[in-house]
């Protein structure tokens, strides 16, 4: 069948399990003959296919771009990086460490495009949820050969979570427009993200540290919300949350009879 004719409904179906390519209600029923859509074209290329190759591509294109915006800060990429989320605000902010001074620097802010649930912790599967609180990329963590692009787990359950008998699985930070309970940046914006994380870890840093809050966590905003179920969990949040905000560094997350502690690095 050629990818330039519009196949049946069926075998769209069939395409797309085989794929791994999501599938929508609304897609199925649109129409009797649909258009194969672009990453199903891509998913065919060999090239694209292949996760590492996929990745290469990606960084081969955003490179020059980071390149010269990093230079402008005095940062380089291949250097540590530490990522905050912001679920009120749908904001991903990417942090990068300063060789001068070893204090992580801001970067830039990403707009999240897709996610789901309500402020406050992800408590079990298929709650929507996405999570809050202090996780761990490491190399194994990162998936090239995503359905969503490009994507990296972000490590939910952490020690925490799994203390509260919290479940759930395959937390994200991937590509793509939508989202159940993962965080997605938009393909283009996934690749920036993607490529400075990898290279990071390719450069030697062991892992890199993931902070998802509800906001950000000062004593103005939790005072406008002392009376929401989850108030005290955020005050416990708070406390890493002030850490990097005085030390440029995130701390050392440890977990001690269900409850977070943090020290320096």
């Amino acid at each position: 069948m050629s990818w330039t004719s519009k196949p049946n409904r069926a075998s769209w179906l069939r395409i797309s399990l085989m794929l791994g390519i999501p599938i929508t209600l609304y897609s199925l029923v649109k129409s009797e003959t649909l258009s194969i859509p672009t990453t199903a074209r891509r998913l065919i290329d060999k090239n694209y296919a292949d996760g590492a190759k996929r990745a290469a591509a990606a960084a081969d294109r955003v490179t020059p771009e980071l390149t010269n915006s990093l230079r402008e800060k005095d940062l380089k990429i291949g250097s540590p990086i530490f990522i905050r989320i912001f679920k009120e605000s749908r904001e991903l902010e990417l942090w990068i460490e300063s060789s001068s001074t070893k204090r992580f620097k801001f970067f830039r802010t990403y707009t999240i495009a897709g996610m789901s649930g309500n402020l406050g912790p992800k408590l079990a599967e298929g709650d929507l949820q996405a999570p809050e609180g202090f996780y761990a990329v490491n190399k194994r963590w990162m998936n090239p050969q995503s359905s969503y692009h490009l994507a990296f787990n972000i490590g939910y359950p952490n020690a925490y979570d799994r203390a509260h008998q919290y479940t759930g699985s395959a937390i994200m930070v991937h590509g793509s427009t939508v989202s159940i309970g993962c965080f997605a940046m938009t393909n283009e914006k996934i690749e920036e993200i993607y490529t400075l994380c990898d290279a990071a870890l390719n450069n030697g840093q062991p892992f890199f540290r993931v902070h998802s809050f509800p906001f950000r966590l000062t004593d103005e905003k939790l005072a406008t919300v002392s009376n929401q179920k989850w108030h005290i969990f955020w005050k416990e949040l708070q406390a890493g949350y002030l850490h990097f905000e005085e030390h440029h560094r995130p701390p050392n997350v440890t977990v001690n009879a269900g409850r977070y502690g943090f020290a320096k690095e």
